[in-house]
């Protein structure tokens, strides 16, 4: 299978990095294509403007977006790693969002309601987070992200979301307990595709 992984943090020495490292491997060991956007080492330009949007009205999708689109229209599986900052998205992943989920290529308005353009496409999202992940579940805030990513991104697109990791009180656990997470991305990709 073609897979894009869409990866946004900024340090190399990461968790996040660790687990776009395992993903990877995990994917090529098993055959599949693996197509990875670093977003900040690409220096993706996450503010959707004004000349974008016009741009776009007038069919002439900017350079930056179009590439984007077309690594989002040769996947079959998209998967999302990224750090949870102030309960969502850090603004480079949600900028990509804004920009590359474009209307009209990755949704549309219809007779029927939305569109759903990328239908078809399986999703994975693996995020990180340091508030424990108990507090977060008793909070609310797990379901919370899970329905704005899950539903509010992916299924408003047409892409089935088929997992979402969330792992919790990064930067207070031990080496073993970090290794317990990148064993389950590795088994979640391996049951999963």
């Amino acid at each position: 299978m073609k897979h894009l992984i869409v990866y946004a943090h900024p340090h190399t020495d990461s968790l996040n990095n660790a687990i776009l490292n395992t993903a990877v491997e995990a994917l090529e060991a098993q055959g599949h294509e693996v197509v990875v956007r670093d977003l900040y080492k690409l220096g993706f330009q996450p503010v959707l403007t004004e000349a974008d949007t016009a741009s776009m009205r007038a069919g002439q999708t900017p350079q930056d977006i179009a590439t984007e689109q077309q690594f989002v229209t040769d996947a079959e599986v998209i998967t999302f790693i990224y750090p949870i900052w102030w309960t969502g998205l850090p603004a480079i992943m949600k900028g990509y969002v804004d920009r590359v989920f474009a209307y009209g290529f990755a949704y549309a308005a219809g007779e029927a309601g939305i569109e759903k353009l990328l239908t078809g496409k399986k999703g994975l999202i693996i995020n990180t987070h340091g508030t424990p992940s108990e507090i977060y579940d008793q909070i609310g805030m797990t379901a919370g992200l899970k329905l704005t990513s899950d539903v509010g991104i992916f299924d408003f697109v047409g892409i089935e979301a088929v997992d979402h990791l969330l792992f919790g009180s990064i930067g207070y656990l031990d080496a073993p307990a970090y290794q317990a997470m990148l064993d389950q991305v590795k088994q979640t990709i391996t049951t999963n595709f």
